[in-house]
């Protein structure tokens, strides 16, 4: 099991200065600590999120404060951008961190986001995959063809030439099942998440990501499926629940699409935009003990760790730790340690995960 630190923030009572801080704060302790990664994300227009509109630029400040972890996006929305730009980016990043980077790709959900590019909201994902192959074939050092100022179609390629001769690339998948398989298809690392789906769904897909590999004539042992949990690890569980129990409910009523989701999935049928205070409180406190017992990484090492087995039985081979859900920052990087106690423990029980390697290979 490789264990990576995540970053997603909904706001809070920080400045975006102080978060950034908070950030570099926790990849130097990942770095030190023997961490898989830092993952970053890209967010539009919105508080949720709102820190991390472009992900290449974190990662080029991460890469300046460490030596060993690897950095990624989770996720570039491809349909956004033009694979040439990405290639670029990341290729900048790469040389800065010596050839340390990762990039998943997401074809986005929120319909706010495609202000950047309108046309691509409606083939989104034909649009991803378009661009996963033809970011892969620049960073080899190849071209792709576009139309110039003129008129005239030429061959692009891209500059600076990246440390990595392949960067490991992942897509990021949750509820649609086709997703995992075009993973498997084009031979990438999966990205997940217990946002819109239970532990036993997830389970399920990384089963059929595994089946649809091995239909493809690739390894399941060299994919990686990686779950990112919001993740809280202290002393005592009490007090871990108390740490995290109005931040972790104000993060969740702030992406009140979460809750219409849990609620249809329990068949009542509500419009977010008429529930009532009454109604979004308890909505809160239902996602909060779902999260807390199920979909998340609460506890102590030792009351977490029968978790981490459960996790890697399922099939997840990295747990990415969202650790930025609106805990103070001096709270997580105090409890840090505790978090890297339950991976020593979990090393020294030798869990393993069904299959994938890392990510790094």
């Amino acid at each position: 099991m490789k264990w990576s630190l995540f970053f997603f923030s909904a706001g809070g009572d920080h400045t975006t200065a102080e978060h950034y801080t908070f950030l570099l704060d926790c990849a130097r302790f990942a770095d030190r600590n023997g961490f898989e990664a830092i993952w970053l994300p890209e967010r539009h227009f919105d508080s949720f999120g709102g820190p991390y509109p472009a992900p290449a630029v974190l990662a080029g400040a991460v890469s300046a404060v460490t030596e060993k972890v690897g950095i990624r996006a989770g996720s570039v929305v491809l349909p956004l951008h033009d694979p040439i730009r990405v290639a670029e980016e990341w290729a900048v990043v790469d040389s800065l961190s010596g050839g340390r980077t990762g990039v998943s790709f997401a074809s986005g959900w929120h319909p706010n986001d495609f202000a950047l590019a309108p046309d691509a909201y409606a083939d989104r994902r034909d649009r991803t995959v378009q661009g996963i192959r033809q970011l892969r074939e620049l960073w080899r050092g190849g071209s792709v063809e576009r139309r110039d100022g003129a008129g005239s179609l030429i061959e692009i390629g891209t500059l600076p030439r990246p440390v990595q001769p392949e960067i490991p690339l992942w897509i990021t998948a949750s509820s649609s099942e086709e997703t995992w398989r075009t993973g498997a298809r084009e031979g990438l690392h999966v990205l997940t998440a217990l946002l819109e789906q239970s532990p036993a769904e997830l389970a399920g897909k990384a089963a059929l990501y595994r089946d649809e590999l091995r239909a493809a004539g690739r390894d399941p042992d060299e994919h990686a499926v990686t779950a990112m949990l919001h993740t809280f690890v202290g002393p005592d569980q009490e007090a871990v629940r108390r740490t995290v129990h109005a931040p972790l409910v104000g993060y969740l009523r702030s992406h009140m699409e979460l809750f219409a989701k849990l609620a249809s999935s329990q068949d009542v049928a509500i419009d977010p935009a008429k529930v009532s205070a009454a109604d979004r409180a308890a909505l809160a406190e239902l996602a909060f003990g779902r999260y807390f017992t199920t979909n998340g990484l609460f506890g102590t090492p030792e009351s977490a760790l029968p978790r981490v087995r459960e996790l890697a039985a399922s099939g997840v081979t990295e747990i990415a730790c969202l650790v930025d859900f609106g805990v103070p920052p001096q709270e997580v990087l105090a409890n840090l340690v505790h978090l890297q106690e339950l991976r020593q423990a979990a090393e020294a029980a030798g869990v393993l995960a069904l299959g994938g390697a890392g990510a790094r290979a």
